[in-house]
């Protein structure tokens, strides 16, 4: 509930302030006072946008402040959700700079304007003349009934098997485009790995061939040098190693006289068992090398075979193309892979959408159940607010695929006139009638929307004598629901109101301002005479304005 409204520097207001209280609360003034005014500095705490045009003096701030009784109405989560102290007179307040910077904040704590505008939406609903055109609106009228059902909870669970059903399907169509590509690339894959296959690489296999091809090309060359070695090591008539034999024998001699002569002799057999090994090598190494023009020209064209592929793939070694093998494999498994995740996550949005149109059929069982009771008591306030003959109906057709809000389509049929087909209400009833149809509905919804506070901004338009005291009636009833406000060029509704405030400008050093100030009984007397008359006040006016305030 609104109890308090302080504005400073904007549009017309130098400064006001305003203590609301529950029940139905009357704003009267003349045309151009600066109602609109107010209700503007009241969107702006809403979260509305603005700009610095909205300050009345430029090189100034604006503030709006609204103080709000908030106890009873389940916000605690939304305080919570938000990392913001609940307390249960909480304050919003919005501030615009001369730069037309805004911030806003709620308890102090500066907040984003998404989070002002939802918290203000669970606060506030201000009903303007331009809203009830809304009374059209297929979603508007959904939201209607969906109040009167009250079924949030059902359209909660619903909204979580949609959203989800939505974003598996954003997921297929993702996987989908992935297959899509991956099929072009498939084959080419397939192609290359088949070819890397078909050669069998060994790893380290070019590096080794390179080798023996080196040995096969010179094949002649080495096996001359290997039998020279031998010759010279072991083989001729004056050799290396019979020579080295004998210096071995003659050390032998030499180290019983002691000195260096025994280290000399160790050196030289340790020096001659090496050359033998080296003789045994070099023999072992010239059986093994021959000339063999076959195994030349098998290892020449395993290595034309493996250039081939490395100059195909960019690639040098053996390891490189065993790691591209590699890689060619992985990307044909993730392929494989794909095509089963789609299968699975097809087989999940099968199974999400049966419990999604499960829980759809549900929601709409909740909505036609409530349908009926919404016609027939928009229908006998229709009849209380001059219009016997008035026909309302709710039509619930149902869209081939579920939507964000369900599988039905609400479209309210209307008709003002006995004899006369019911249409769609937003193509055929007039202006007045709309007004009619939205206070009747704003009753209804009021008696089970958990709603602190609602503002009528002039749907009383086009209505006047006995049908304005009947509304009068109906607001009256609705305030004992909520706090209801209700900004009226009617002295009807006005001597109806519990309080009544009046919006006036005033002069001063030449500059015009808008106020506002509640009125006691004496001045309602003479602000609803004024309402009654149509220049000067008169003695009947008086009397009527006492009377309207008597029987509140």
């Amino acid at each position: 509930m609104l109890t308090h409204l302080k504005v400073e520097n904007f549009a017309l207001i130098k400064e006001l302030e305003i203590d609301f209280s529950a029940g139905f609360t009357a704003i009267t003034g003349e045309t151009g006072a600066g109602k609109s005014i107010i209700l503007g500095a009241l969107s702006l705490i809403l979260g509305q946008r603005a700009d610095s045009q909205s300050l009345m003096m430029p090189d100034k701030k604006c503030s709006i402040e609204g103080t709000f009784k908030i106890e009873g109405y389940d916000l605690e989560p939304f305080f919570e959700a938000n990392d913001l102290d609940f307390d249960k007179q909480s304050i919003i307040r919005r501030e615009i700079t001369p730069q037309g910077k805004s911030r806003a904040f709620i308890n102090d704590t500066p907040v984003n304007l998404t989070i002002v505008k939802e918290l203000g939406e669970r606060l506030i609903n201000i009903h303007s003349q331009h809203e009830t055109l809304t009374l059209g609106d297929s979603g508007f009228q959904l939201a209607i009934v969906d109040a009167v059902a009250g079924n949030q909870k059902l359209r909660e669970a619903y909204k979580v098997l949609f959203d989800g059903h939505q974003a598996m399907k954003k997921t297929l169509a993702s996987l989908l485009e992935k297959e899509k590509q991956s099929k072009a690339d498939q084959d080419y894959y397939k192609f290359q790995l088949d070819e890397l296959l078909s050669v069998n690489l060994k790893e380290g296999e070019k590096e080794a061939l390179e080798s023996e091809l080196e040995i096969l090309n010179n094949a002649g060359q080495i096996m001359n040098g290997l039998a020279r070695s031998s010759a010279l090591l072991s083989e001729n008539d004056v050799n290396i190693i019979d020579t080295l034999t004998e210096i071995n024998s003659i050390f032998s001699g030499l180290a019983a006289f002691k000195g260096e002569f025994e280290e000399i002799k160790q050196r030289v057999e340790s020096n001659l068992i090496d050359l033998k090994d080296l003789a045994q090598h070099v023999v072992r190494l010239t059986d093994h090398v021959i000339v063999d023009p076959e195994q030349l020209e098998l290892v020449s064209r395993r290595l034309d075979l493996i250039y081939h592929l490395e100059q195909k793939h960019r690639l040098s070694g053996s390891a490189s193309l065993l790691l591209l093998q590699g890689e060619l494999m992985y990307k044909l498994d993730q392929i494989s892979s794909l095509e089963d995740e789609i299968v699975s996550v097809s087989k999940e949005i099968d199974n999400l959408y049966k419990t999604l149109i499960e829980k759809s059929k549900e929601l709409s069982d909740s909505r036609i159940a409530v349908l009926p009771r919404i016609s027939e008591e928009v229908r006998n306030t229709l009849t209380s607010l001059g219009m016997p003959s008035a026909v309302f109906k709710i039509r619930c057709d149902k869209n081939v695929e579920p939507t964000n809000d369900g599988i039905d389509k609400i479209i309210f049929l209307f008709s003002a006139n006995k004899g006369v087909e019911p249409g769609e209400i937003g193509k055929i009833a007039s202006g007045g009638e709309l007004s009619r149809v939205m206070l009747a509905i704003k009753s209804l919804v009021s008696q089970r929307k958990l709603l602190p506070t609602l503002i009528f901004d002039e749907i009383d338009t086009g209505v006047s004598g006995d049908i304005a005291g009947k509304v009068g009636v109906i607001m009256q009833k609705m305030a004992n629901n909520l706090q209801l406000i209700a900004i009226t060029h009617l002295p009807q509704i006005a001597g109806m109101s519990d309080n009544q405030y009046l919006v006036y400008k005033i002069q001063d050093d030449g500059a015009t301002y808008t106020s506002i100030k509640k009125l006691n009984n004496q001045e309602r007397i003479l602000e609803i005479a004024k309402m009654l008359s149509n220049e000067k006040v008169t003695e009947a006016a008086l009397a009527t304005a006492k009377e309207l305030l008597s029987n509140n």
